[in-house]
């Protein structure tokens, strides 16, 4: 049994400050993902939501895997679950094809500082790719772990990391031939 593990058990058990320690030493994973997987004006939103969903079943965790891959899918199927709902209300609330295409277009990003311009190439990957990336280069899960995570084989987080990559490589392209014809 590892520490999360420990503290996650100290916090069934009713242990406050274990259920405070096993917040402070996974939020930042989390929050990561849920920036990279939602985007970062609801990241705050969807990691509390994470943890919400994962002190509500925290007593059936059954340590098939680590903690942390446990509690890195319950923020991936938040995270999936917001983008649902959102294209849910968007449908409902828009009408033409061109009001559909104009809510798309105002990502609100602030673009300043470093951090704003990963984030940009990070929204440019698809989904799939994008999550396989985070998953092990940003939060450093082993590819084992992220194929848990995500619900698929090993293999399939290899070749999308290694297409987010070539993606990620060829926007930085795209984006230095843009500076220079300017």
């Amino acid at each position: 049994m590892d520490d999360l593990e420990r503290l996650a058990a100290a916090a069934v058990d009713g242990d406050p400050l274990a259920a405070a320690a096993l917040v402070r030493a996974t939020q930042s994973d989390v929050w990561r993902l849920c920036a990279a997987l939602g985007d970062r004006q609801s990241a705050d939103d969807l990691t509390q939501e994470t943890y919400l969903r994962a002190f509500g079943s925290l007593h059936r965790f059954e340590g098939r895997s680590s903690l942390r891959t446990w509690l890195l899918s319950i923020a991936r199927r938040v995270c999936a679950d917001a983008v649902r709902s959102r294209r849910r209300r968007r449908l409902t609330l828009v009408r033409e094809d061109a009001d559909l295409e104009a809510l798309g277009a105002g990502d609100g990003t602030d673009r300043v500082g470093e951090g704003a311009a990963v984030a940009d190439l990070l929204a440019r990957l698809s989904s799939d790719r994008r999550e396989a990336f985070v998953l092990t280069q940003l939060l450093g899960l082993p590819y084992a772990e992220a194929a848990e995570v995500a619900g698929c084989p090993v293999g399939t987080i290899r070749s999308r990391v290694a297409r987010a990559r070539a993606d990620l490589v060829a926007a930085l392209g795209e984006d230095d031939a843009t500076v220079a014809r300017a």
